[in-house]
């Protein structure tokens, strides 16, 4: 059985194709640390280098904002909220604002729940980035997209 031209484009083919199935796999798989890498230290300075993933915790923003003087926010983390499982602090990192550590809240067991609700400044369009640190040491993330059509936050601090 003789292996010709027509049998070695073939293998590149389906190599090639094999390479692209795996593609969204890869792209997917990447931390949010890629996609932030402006703020990556304040994510380090949360994290201390640990891993984040996607889930557990929720940050709810409009789509879009008026005046980003004053957005309401609300952020919910899923969990039972006992001593051996609650949530230790949510942060909130901004990509845009001139102070990007937007907020830090610090709860423990006795909260009963982790949500937090409350209003904030941006300074323009943005992605807002919600971190939620567990008491077993995991990190959960999310993200949201906002617009908004007058900026607050130009004063330098």
């Amino acid at each position: 059985m003789s292996r010709g031209p027509a049998s070695l484009k073939r293998r590149r083919l389906v190599a090639g194709m094999a390479g692209l199935l795996a593609l969204p796999s890869v792209l997917l798989s990447r931390p949010a640390q890629a996609k932030f890498s402006i703020i990556d230290p304040l994510i380090w300075s949360v994290t201390k280098g640990g891993q984040m993933e996607r889930g557990r915790i929720r940050l709810e923003l409009p789509q879009l904002a008026d005046n980003g003087n004053s957005v309401a926010m609300k952020v919910s983390v899923a969990s039972p909220m006992t001593e051996a499982d609650h949530v230790k602090a949510i942060h909130l990192i901004s990509e845009k604002n001139p102070v990007r550590e937007m907020a830090s809240f610090y709860i423990g067991p006795r909260a009963g729940r982790a949500e937090i609700v409350s209003r904030v400044r941006l300074a323009g369009s943005q992605e807002v980035l919600a971190i939620a640190a567990l008491s077993d040491g995991s990190f959960w993330y999310d993200i949201a997209d906002i617009v908004v059509t007058l900026s607050a936050c130009l004063d330098e601090p």
